[in-house]
C-alpha cells in the first residue's frame, strides 16, 4: 500500500481521519448511546431468527435455512462498520490506519455484495416453491442449497479485491480527512493526488454489474411468481403465496433502492451529508428492520420466536 503524502512530499501520513458526524462532545456521546442500542437490537433481532430456525424442526426448510444464513450475513455486515463508529464517537482524533481503512473497505463491500447474491438466491427459492411446487423438494435439495449459499459468499468476497488493491496503490495528497463514517470509494478517490478516470469508470462498471444483474434476476423471478399466483384458483392460496413473498420483496425494495441511489449516480454530485444518510440507511437501517419484517409477516416465525421466549 502507498502512504499518503502532502503535495510537497514533506511528510507522510499513515492513516485517515473518519470525520463521521461532526457534532459537539455532548452530541457525540448521545450518538454513541443511540448507535450502541441500535447495534444491540440488530444483533439480538438477527440472532433470534438464527436461534428460531435452529431450534424449531418445522423451520428446517430451504426458505428458513436461507433466512438464517441471511441473518448471519446481516450481523457480519453491520459489524464491519458500527463498532468502529462507536469507537470514533468517543475518540478525539478519529484516526483509522491506512491498512484498517482498506480492510474495512474490503469487508464492507464484500458483505454487501454477498447480500445482493443472497437476495437473488432467496428469490430463486420462492420461484421454485411457487412455480414448481411438485418438483420443489427434489429440486431444492440440501446439496443445492449449500452450493448456492457457498457460491454467494465466494462470489461476494471475490468481487472487489482487484479494484480495492488498485485504489490502495494510489497516492493520496493533502488533507487526509474522509467526510464519512466509513472508508467509501467516493471520498477516498477525492483525496487522490490526481484523478484517474479509468479507475472511476472501472468502479462504476463493477458496481453496476453487481447491483443490476441480481436485481434483474430477482425481478424476473417475481414476474414469473406473480403470473403463477394469479393463476391459482384459490384466494387462500394466492394470499399465502403473497405473504411468503411479501417480506422478501420489502427487504429487496429497502436495500436496492437505497444502494442504487448511492452507487448508480455520480458520487461527487451528492452532498456528504446525503451520502452518510443513505449509507446509514442500507448498512444499519435495513439490518435493523429485516428481523421485524420477516417475523411480523410470518406466522411460523412468530410462533417459533414466541416458543423461544417462553423457554
Amino acid at each position: 500500500m502507498k502512504a499518503l503524502s502532502s503535495p510537497s512530499n514533506s511528510s507522510t501520513i499513515t492513516g485517515f481521519i473518519l470525520l463521521g458526524f461532526p457534532y459537539p462532545r455532548e452530541g457525540q456521546n448521545l450518538l454513541f448511546v443511540l448507535f450502541f442500542i441500535v447495534y444491540l437490537l440488530i444483533l439480538m433481532g438477527n440472532a433470534s431468527i438464527i436461534c428460531a430456525v435452529y431450534c424449531d424442526q418445522r423451520l428446517h426448510t430451504p426458505m428458513y435455512l436461507l433466512l438464517a444464513n441471511f441473518s448471519f450475513l446481516e450481523i457480519c455486515y453491520v459489524t464491519s462498520t458500527v463498532p468502529n463508529m462507536l469507537v470514533n464517537f468517543l475518540s478525539e482524533n478519529k484516526v483509522i490506519s491506512f491498512s484498517g481503512c482498506f480492510l474495512q473497505f474490503y469487508f464492507f463491500f464484500s458483505f454487501g455484495s454477498t447480500e445482493c447474491f443472497f437476495l437473488a438466491v432467496m428469490a430463486f427459492d420462492r420461484y421454485l416453491a411457487i412455480c414448481r411446487p411438485l418438483h420443489y423438494p427434489s429440486l431444492m435439495t440440501g446439496r443445492l442449497r449449500n452450493t448456492l449459499v457457498i457460491s454467494c459468499w465466494v462470489l461476494g468476497f471475490l468481487w472487489f479485491p482487484v479494484p480495492i488493491i488498485i485504489i490502495s496503490q494510489m497516492s493520496f495528497c493533502g488533507s487526509r480527512i474522509i467526510d464519512h463514517f466509513l472508508c467509501d470509494p467516493g471520498p477516498l478517490l477525492a483525496l487522490a493526488c490526481s484523478r484517474v478516470p479509468l479507475i472511476e469508470v472501472f468502479w462504476t462498471i463493477i458496481m453496476s454489474m453487481l447491483l443490476v444483474i441480481p436485481f434483474l434476476f430477482i425481478m424476473g423471478s417475481y414476474i414469473l411468481v406473480l403470473r403463477a399466483v394469479f393463476r391459482l384458483p384459490s384466494r387462500d392460496g394466492q394470499k399465502k403465496a403473497f405473504s411468503t413473498c411479501g417480506s422478501h420483496l420489502t427487504v429487496v425494495s429497502l436495500f436496492y433502492c437505497s444502494v442504487m441511489v448511492m452507487y448508480l449516480s455520480p458520487t461527487s454530485e451528492r452532498e456528504a451529508g446525503m451520502q452518510k444518510l443513505v449509507t446509514l440507511f442500507y448498512s444499519v437501517g435495513t439490518p435493523l428492520l429485516n428481523p421485524m419484517i420477516y417475523s411480523l409477516r410470518n406466522k411460523e416465525m412468530k410462533n417459533a420466536l414466541q416458543k423461544i421466549l417462553r423457554t
